[in-house]
């Protein structure tokens, strides 16, 4: 019998209000979660990966689930089969997984459609096997990412939550949005509350939180014990370290602009190397463009380029161009609490 699931090295920093770098699908590759863990981040957690696919041993997929040099491993699965989902969780323990989050939370309709991700939370009889699955497949600690529910008229959040937590489930996250809302509005934070008070393990708060002053609002509203960044650190990896040391007390130490040229270099490079060159120019495109638009330092027509060249030193030099920035842009941006944060 594989062990309970609980509090464990790999969580233990979620017991003390962290901050941690959403899982993303097709954006939080192995290269982004290093930079985040190496500057700050309490833990990362992979794209989305397929459960049947990693288990077939798919390239995507295996490229989704890597993460060597990232501690803690948190892998991100998703699917609507128990066997399926079993196997995919076996399969990442044996290659390093720290610990196995399962996806209930994603409303693409290209998941929901397959009954996969926040489709899941229609019928939580059925998400309850998923999860028994899941939890007696491996032993490292398994956590799971929600939504409040499928719409307003069924926010039962904290239900699948407390089902989580009977099987042995050691935290679960909860976006302050339901599937029907997709990404609008403003996540309901104080919705996460009732998740909180209807379990005794950690609940991470997740949804719109893009500065240190976010955060903390988000954990005063929602009685959470960490958050989760997703769509603020794309383009800014740094800023989940820096909403954690903040978190903590402490004075983020935000890197300049020579130091983020840097970073989305390597990060750049990361991804030519992870996935050949005609792939990882196509993948990079969308950091390329959040990186630029962060940076403020390209025209229109050089950021286009940036994001429509196939020549890995045109985009390289174009990348470093933008973080030469304007004075007047860097002052206006370091007003604003987002970049306060960063």
């Amino acid at each position: 019998m594989p062990a309970s699931g609980g509090p464990s090295p790999a969580l233990a920093a979620l017991l003390a209000r962290g901050a941690l770098l959403a899982p993303l699908s097709g954006v939080t590759d192995l290269h982004m979660r290093r930079i985040a863990r190496r500057l700050g981040a309490t833990a990362t957690v992979s794209e989305m990966v397929a459960a049947e696919d990693f288990a077939r041993g798919t390239e995507e997929a295996r490229l989704r689930a890597e993460g060597e040099g990232v501690l803690p491993h948190v892998v991100q699965l998703a699917g609507c089969d128990p066997h399926w989902m079993a196997q995919g969780a076996r399969l990442a323990e044996a290659n390093g997984a720290d610990v196995i989050d399962v996806n209930m939370g994603c409303p693409a309709k290209a998941v929901t459609g397959g009954q996969a991700g926040s489709a899941l939370m229609r019928d939580l009889d059925h998400a309850e096997r998923l999860l028994a699955a899941v939890r007696a497949a491996v032993a490292v600690p398994v956590t799971v990412k929600m939504r409040l529910g499928w719409d307003d008229a069924t926010r039962n959040a904290p239900d699948l939550a407390r089902r989580a937590e009977r099987l042995g489930y050691a935290a679960v996250t909860v976006h302050g949005r339901t599937r029907q809302q997709f990404y609008t509005g403003r996540a309901d934070w104080a919705a996460i509350r009732a998740v909180a008070r209807a379990v005794t393990i950690p609940v991470v708060a997740n949804g719109d939180v893009a500065s240190l002053e976010d955060a903390r609002a988000c954990l005063r509203e929602s009685g959470a014990d960490a958050v989760m960044i997703g769509r603020a650190a794309v383009g800014r990896p740094w800023l989940v370290g820096a909403v954690a040391a903040g978190l903590a007390g402490e004075t983020p130490a935000a890197p300049d602009s020579g130091a983020r040229a840097e970073l989305a270099a390597e990060h750049y490079d990361g991804l030519l190397a992870l996935y050949g060159t005609r792939m990882g120019v196509r993948h990079a495109r969308k950091h390329l463009a959040a990186y630029a638009d962060h940076a403020g330092g390209l025209s229109a027509p050089e950021r286009a380029r940036l994001v429509t060249t196939t020549d890995p030193d045109e985009a390289s030099r174009l990348l470093r161009r933008a973080f030469e920035g304007s004075p007047a842009r860097s002052a206006k941006q370091a007003a604003r609490p987002e970049h306060r944060a960063a």
